[in-house]
Formats: structure tokens, sequence, C-alpha cells
């Protein structure tokens, strides 16, 4: 198979396309949409997004050190998007993209109401790398929709369906293919538990 050299660039997709909740100290919430976001740390549980300085909700999180990361789902798939190509200066995006405001526990950032799960992050560093700057933050929180949990109190993130980013478009995840460390399982062994999520919520 032949391949072709392309200039440096970022082609690390897919990538989870997140809705990131902001406030000001004054309560003026806005809602960015960012899929320059990843995971960095277990314990403590940390994670990163990449936001440019020119956008409205930069001020904001620079302002409190604080932001809530919202999942998203196909059935998010419009609302989602809209809040990534409006700006909060001129347009209301709650209302807009027809979202609830919920009172977060531990930051002034409102989390998402139709979001399966809810990320309250508060700022531990910030690395001005270029066009974006990236913000290091500690999760302080996480909710999650009771709708997705079982009756074992496991939690199903792929029933809601997230969605994923990918060079300019939005996708479902499609079939699950295996569960972690499913390759050098004994074939004989039963994984009953795994339905292609992260179900380590109990």
């Amino acid at each position: 198979m032949a391949k072709r050299q392309f200039k440096p660039g970022n082609m690390l997709y897919p990538l989870p396309a997140v809705m990131v909740s902001v406030a000001d100290k004054e309560g003026n919430s806005n809602i960015i949409t960012v899929a320059w976001a990843g995971t960095v740390c277990t314990n403590p549980p940390m994670l990163s997004i990449s936001v440019r300085p020119e956008r409205y909700s930069y001020h904001m999180i620079r302002e409190t050190g604080e932001f809530v990361v919202n999942l998203t789902t196909e059935k998010l798939a419009y609302a989602t998007d809209y809040c990534g190509v409006k700006s909060g200066r001129d347009t209301d995006k709650w209302k807009a993209a027809g979202l609830t405001r919920e009172k977060a526990s531990q930051v002034l950032a409102p989390l998402i109401k139709e979001c399966p799960v809810n990320l309250e992050c508060r700022v531990k560093r910030v690395d001005e790398l270029g066009s974006h700057h990236m913000f290091l933050a500690e999760v302080v929180a996480v909710h999650v929709d009771e709708a997705y949990m079982d009756e074992k109190d496991t939690f199903h993130l792929s029933d809601a369906k997230p969605l994923a980013y990918s060079h300019g478009r939005y996708y479902g995840l499609g079939k699950c293919l295996g569960a972690f460390g499913y390759s050098v399982k004994k074939k004989n062994k039963r994984n009953d538990s795994f339905r292609g999520n992260m179900n380590y919520y109990k």
C-alpha cells in the first residue's frame, strides 16, 4: 500500500466533539464546541481543551479558571455544530440551540442538561502554544444521566450514541468491535458486562 506524505498538521482523528460551557464572574454564560480535547491523567483525573484566544469563551475561562466539558450525542449533532460556528458575542446559544442550563456543584459554569455526561473542571495550567492555548484542568465533579444506568448501577455511555468528529465531519461511533483486552482473553471466557462503552462509573 503506497503512502503519500503531507505537510505537518493535525491528522489525529477521530476526536470527541464536546460542548464546553463557561461563565464569567458576573454569571454570563456561553457554550463553545471543542474538538481539541483529550484525557491527560487518571489520578488525579485531568483533561485538556485547546481554545483560540480570539474566541468569545476564552476570556471567561481565563477569568474564572473553570469550565464544564459536556459530552455530545448523535441527537445533539446540530446543536454541537451550531455552538461551534456561532459566536456568543451576538448570539444566545442556549436559546438558539434549545439547550438548558443546570447548576454545577463545584464551578460557576453551568452544565448542559441535554448532555449524558458533564465534567466539571478547574484549570491547573495554561500553555500558550500558538494558534491555540491549552487549558490543563482537573476534573472536580462528574454527572451522568441516570437514563443510561442499568440495574447493576453501571453506566452505559454507548446507549446515548456518542458523537465523534473527523476531518470536518460528525459521525456516530458505529458497532462495538471488542472490549479492552479482548485480544488476550481466553476464548471460553464471557465478558457480558461490556457493552462497548466506559462502564467503570459505579
